[in-house]
């Protein structure tokens, strides 16, 4: 069964479990998941209010975009999976064997790039986010901060991983192409997030 098919209270056992996956990548997968939903969330209980009647079609807008970013991310929970289970996999194989090293490597260039994907694609989030902030139903606007909290979770997780398993990748073009991609989003997520919370003002906070 996929990870995504498993009830809240078994993936979260899963996770505690000495099972080596799920892991981070998964659980950053997952957390953008759930800042697409987050979003989508706002966008539905703003979309049919005639209070923000002028904001309709950015609502619209977010619905027709977001619900495919969070099946993508959703799917990348199992994906990243799949790509660990590729690398142990490579580990079965006879020591000091080219056969090894070579699948060794495959695996770990796949366990970069799943990563990769899940940090690109959450980070096309942001300025539904932005929307949702500014011109979302105000009484979910907490709503949309943890939205913004757990994209910038799910990117900065995501990176981690892509840099972990581009430590022990022999080709030094992959690498180094991953890592600028890595200090770009890295910039993006940590500036979204501090640039679109400190624009909203709740009382006590």
């Amino acid at each position: 069964m996929e990870l995504i098919e498993l009830t809240v209270k078994e993936f979260a056992a899963l996770t505690a479990s000495d099972a080596p996956a799920p892991g981070g990548g998964s659980i950053s997968a997952l957390c953008g998941a759930l800042s697409a939903a987050l979003v989508e969330m706002v966008a539905n209980l703003t979309v049919n209010k005639e209070k923000y009647k002028e904001y309709k079609e950015e609502m619209c807008d977010i619905l027709n975009f977001v619900s495919n970013i969070r099946q993508k991310l959703l799917l990348a929970v199992d994906e990243d999976t799949r790509a660990f289970d590729k690398y142990m996999a490579a580990l079965s194989l006879p020591k000091g064997s080219e056969e090894r090293k070579q699948a060794m490597q495959e695996g770990l260039k796949e366990a970069a790039q799943v990563p990769l994907s899940v940090a690109e694609t959450v980070c096309t989030l942001f300025p539904k986010l932005e929307l949702a902030l500014t011109h979302g139903n105000s009484n979910a606007v907490t709503d949309a901060m943890v939205g913004t909290m757990l994209a910038r979770t799910c990117a900065l997780g995501a990176i981690y991983n892509v840099r972990i398993n581009l430590s022990s990748i022999a080709d030094e073009a992959f690498m180094n192409e991953l890592n600028q991609k890595c200090d770009a989003l890295q910039n993006i997520a940590m500036e979204e997030e501090r640039r679109l919370l400190s624009a909203i003002s709740i009382s006590g906070l």
